[in-house]
């Protein structure tokens, strides 16, 4: 059983840093599967003893080697690199050109014949397609002119939805509207005129609707105004919109 906290014998296990950190004498799962040979406290006592009837024998270690007639001598080739130069050999020192590098370069290049351009027999004046418009200008100028097209159907058809929404009120129901906002209001009138009379509001109920009378009226007068226009619209998807 290995000790808590143990280090040994974790080399090929699937355990790392150590092992039996709770110190458990009975461990879940056995000990360990791919415990090394020796890999705790080194091999049992008189295992590792020398074998008299087995040992080393005279020539048995000496290495096998290849017959003489078998090696093959080594052939470098007729490419061999320059000899080194002997003892008595010195390299010749102090050597100078007369030559001008500078002035050379531009006699040179003063004398040489100038470069011919590239010979251009096509005259592209004389070309088919000269002076025309290529074909992938008109292909995009005729798909920018489709897009524009098709927004301005777009823009069309949503102005022509916004037109069809709306209608002119007829005159009859105008006038008819007019006089019925009037009546409301003469009936606002008249009990605002019953509230208004205490000299002293000194109930929340008195004031709160004298406050609700005076925000009808306002809402009734306002409504009066924009049915006095000489024209008025009705959206069709807000029935109680009017402009």
């Amino acid at each position: 059983m290995a000790p808590t906290a143990s280090t040994f014998g974790l080399k090929t296990t699937s355990k790392p840093v150590c092992a039996n950190l709770a110190g458990k004498f009975n461990l879940e799962g056995g000990a360990h599967s791919h415990q090394a040979a020796g890999g705790t406290f080194g091999a049992p006592i008189g295992t590792l003893k020398k074998d008299a009837a087995n040992f080393t024998k005279k020539a048995t270690g000496n290495p096998v080697l290849v017959a003489k007639k078998d090696v093959t001598k080594f052939n470098r080739g007729s490419e061999k690199k320059p000899a080194v130069p002997k003892r008595d050999e010195k390299p010749i020192h102090g050597l100078v050109s007369d030559k001008n590098f500078i002035v050379a370069n531009a006699v040179e290049n003063i004398l040489a014949a100038p470069k011919l351009p590239a010979r251009q027999d096509q005259d592209f004046l004389k070309k088919k397609t000269y002076g025309k418009v290529p074909k992938y200008v008109t292909k995009i100028k005729q798909e920018i002119e489709d897009e524009y097209t098709l927004v301005r159907d777009m823009q069309i058809e949503e102005q022509a939805e916004r037109d069809r929404q709306r209608m002119l009120m007829p005159e009859e129901e105008r006038t008819e509207l007019i006089a019925a906002l009037k009546k409301k209001w003469e009936q606002l009138m008249k009990d605002y005129q019953k509230e208004s009379h205490h000299g002293k509001l000194d109930t929340i109920g008195k004031k709160s609707r004298k406050e609700v009378l005076e925000a009808e009226m306002d809402q009734v007068e306002q409504d009066i105004r924009k049915l006095s226009k000489n024209y008025i619209f009705i959206d069709t998807t807000a029935p109680s919109t009017f402009m």
